[in-house]
């Protein structure tokens, strides 16, 4: 990466009501590159009925995590699709030390690196007030006290790990998510260099 080209292989990460997806489309727009959320990549896999998509599938319906071969063999072939090789940005992935691995294993094969981390800082109890509120508007059960607060501890504790494994290669941008939308898209696109 020069200074005149801005970050574009990026990994974007934060508690659960962060804002991750509202950036993840912003940054996208302005950098032209797909954002690749692990969710996606399983609807599209499953509805589309690939081989990945059945597998898949089969642990979903038992209410079973997909195992990570799976979803790094997803990943991996969502990553190889042209409109990936000049850029992308992941959301949902990687979300445990052994994705961190296998995102390394699978970028090596691509011949690329990723660029940057984006880390969206927020205030645990702002977020669960704002997810209190989006539960509310959007009428969403799994936006209740109990449960925020549960998703919220399970993204420190899977996430620390690898924030601290980004952190040693110099990779993290930290920004603040608590500002208004629009200064948090600048914030991140400032810390790109975009």
């Amino acid at each position: 990466m020069t200074a005149s080209t801005p970050a574009r292989r990026l990994l974007i990460v934060g508690p659960p009501g962060a804002g991750k997806g509202t950036q993840a489309e912003r940054i996208v727009e302005k950098l032209g590159v797909p954002a690749i959320s692990t969710g996606d990549i399983f609807r599209a896999s499953v509805s589309n009925e690939t081989e990945l998509g059945v597998l898949a599938k089969s642990y979903m319906d038992k209410g079973e995590y997909v195992p990570d071969s799976v979803t790094n063999e997803m990943v991996e072939s969502r990553l190889a699709e042209d409109d990936a090789a000049n850029g992308f940005l992941l959301d949902g992935y990687p979300r445990t030390v052994a994705q961190v691995e296998a995102l390394d294993g699978i970028l090596e094969k691509l011949g690329v690196a990723l660029d940057a981390v984006i880390l969206l800082d927020v205030d645990s109890e702002a977020i669960v007030q704002r997810l209190l509120q989006r539960g509310k508007e959007q009428g969403r059960s799994d936006d209740n006290e109990e449960t925020i607060r549960r998703r919220i501890d399970v993204y420190g504790e899977q996430t620390t790990p690898l924030i601290d494994i980004y952190d040693k290669r110099g990779l993290v941008k930290r920004v603040d998510g608590m500002k208004d939308i629009d200064a948090v898209t600048a914030d991140i696109l400032a810390a790109l260099g975009a």
